[in-house]
């Protein structure tokens, strides 16, 4: 005698996707705060009532939490309190807007990304606590702009050997034979932002004068 086969039931065109987790305790909490909003404001339900349209019956369903909310109900009551609509439901909490990045440390160098979105142009702040390599010039695409915060930055751009001391800039194209670096034997800390081809910012660089 053979098994007759599980049917999985498939779910209607129609029905309701499952609400996002939290939304219940959220439209929990929309009836105590309307009715303290409401109090708040000195207003009773037939003075609010007579200013949204809204029955009495509803609004004190709605504040008792016996009502379910819905933009049709919350608007007029918002605009009668004269308050965002945010206010009502209550908004999520803002996001932290400080960038946590962790570090990259690569041949020496300590890179701290300063930008979380990707592509576009990128900024990270650079140490280099002191030259443990040989300067080897490299091209690739891209431009990049440099600022010293500290120390100061060697930069050898095709035939040009450059030093930057703190306050300085310079920027380049990186198809551009080039390497950068500390210039001597202490370290240095500048700022690094590399963009596509095309993104330029006009500062200059003052050039060592050769001996």
């Amino acid at each position: 005698m053979t098994s007759e086969p599980q049917r999985t039931p498939h779910a209607h065109p129609h029905d309701e996707p499952p609400a996002p987790e939290g939304t219940e305790d959220v439209l929990a909490e929309v009836g105590p705060r309307l009715r303290r909003i409401r109090k708040e404001r000195g207003a009773t339900l037939a003075g609010l009532s007579e200013a949204t349209g809204i029955s009495v019956s509803t609004l004190s369903r709605l504040e008792s939490g016996h009502r379910k909310p819905s933009l049709e109900l919350l608007l007029p009551i918002a605009r009668a309190h004269q308050v965002p609509l945010d206010e009502l439901v209550g908004a999520p909490p803002v996001g932290d807007p400080r960038v946590r990045a962790k570090p990259i440390v690569r041949g020496g160098r300590t890179m701290v990304p300063l930008t979380r979105q990707p592509g576009g142009l990128q900024a990270y702040k650079v140490v280099i606590p002191q030259l443990t390599e040989v300067p080897e010039q490299r091209t690739h695409e891209g431009y990049e702009w440099l600022y010293v915060l500290s120390g100061r930055l060697r930069l050898l751009l095709a035939d040009h050997d450059v030093v930057l001391g703190t306050g300085e800039a310079a920027e380049f194209d990186c198809r551009l034979p080039h390497w950068f670096g500390p210039a001597g034997d202490g370290g240095v800390e500048f700022l690094s932002l590399f963009g596509p081809q095309g993104e330029r910012m006009h500062v200059r660089a003052k050039p060592t004068a050769k001996k």
